[in-house]
């Protein structure tokens, strides 16, 4: 019984965040309101309020759910074999490029998004920063080195380009890099 329990909570609080997720880089994150979020879940608010104290905490949780999906990647990425060239672009593929396509260059919002992440929630922006650090170091071997290249990567992205754009940058920034 408290398997299914479990289970249901779980469901539950998956819907709610796909749904704050969609609202969210449909209409950003300050025209999004719990009602909405509601009406796109299919659930009442007061379920949401059981399971998140306010809309920050669900943006928080959004965006927590969204890097840890980034992490498995990037961890599955330095696990595999291939020179540390392959390994930084695979690293950089899934911190980069994969959310870049479904958040900024296909979401009306998506700009907004990442704005709103470094406003709303510093301290979840702050961890995906040092986590980004812990894995470009694993290929680049210096903590220094490995922050000039994540400056340089924030570098690539200000004038919101195409994905393909900013692939073919990345790889050049990976070229200058990386000599295997």
């Amino acid at each position: 019984m408290q398997k299914k329990s479990f289970e249901r909570d779980a469901a539950r609080r998956r819907v709610i965040l796909d749904a704050a997720r969609d609202c969210i880089l449909k209409f950003g994150y300050a025209k999004s309101s719990l009602e909405d979020i509601a009406k796109q879940a299919a659930v009442s608010r007061p379920l949401i309020y059981r399971k998140f104290k306010s809309k920050e905490e669900i943006f928080g949780a959004v965006l927590e759910d969204l890097f840890e999906t980034q992490y498995r990647a990037a961890e599955h990425a330095l696990a595999k074999p291939g020179s540390r060239r392959e390994k930084l672009m695979s690293v950089y593929e899934a911190l980069l490029l994969d959310p870049w396509r479904e958040l900024i260059v296909d979401a009306p919002m998506g700009t907004e998004f990442y704005e709103a992440c470094r406003r709303v929630t510093p301290d979840i922006d702050e961890r995906r920063r040092k986590i980004q650090l812990k894995y470009t170091q694993a290929v680049l071997g210096t903590k220094e080195v490995s922050e000039v290249f994540m400056l340089a990567v924030d570098g690539l992205t200000h004038d919101l380009p195409a994905t393909k754009v900013l692939r073919r940058r990345l790889e050049v920034l990976i070229d200058r890099f990386v000599r295997d």
